[in-house]
């Protein structure tokens, strides 16, 4: 699927299945949320803390998923192309950082 797509597909699924767009306010403070439950994942199975009994059964592609559904909306309603923003995004992170990342000695 391209981005195009998902963000067709997400949108017919809003109009269908989801009544409508929450706020854009909402949806924001839903993607805080999204990327916490992230967050929460990452710091346990890569970081120091642990997993708790209720924690066990967590999937982070399903919660990676969750962060770019409600993204997808967030694009979808404040009308951004994300195919066009990454595209720009990577053009401007290219010539920024160059030779940045080459230079960088904590990365050797």
């Amino acid at each position: 699927m391209t981005i195009e797509q998902a963000q067709e597909t997400v949108d017919n699924w809003i109009k269908s299945t989801g009544i409508r767009y929450f706020n854009e306010l909402t949806n924001t403070a839903i993607l805080m949320e999204e990327v916490g439950e992230v967050a929460r994942i990452m710091s346990r199975k890569y970081g120091e803390q642990s997993f708790k009994k209720s924690d066990e059964e967590v999937n982070l592609a399903d919660e990676m998923a969750d962060v770019l559904f409600v993204l997808i909306c967030l694009a979808n309603q404040t009308g951004i192309d994300l195919n066009d923003a990454l595209i720009k995004n990577l053009e401007k992170k290219t010539i920024r950082d160059a030779d940045r990342h080459e230079n960088n000695e904590k990365l050797k």
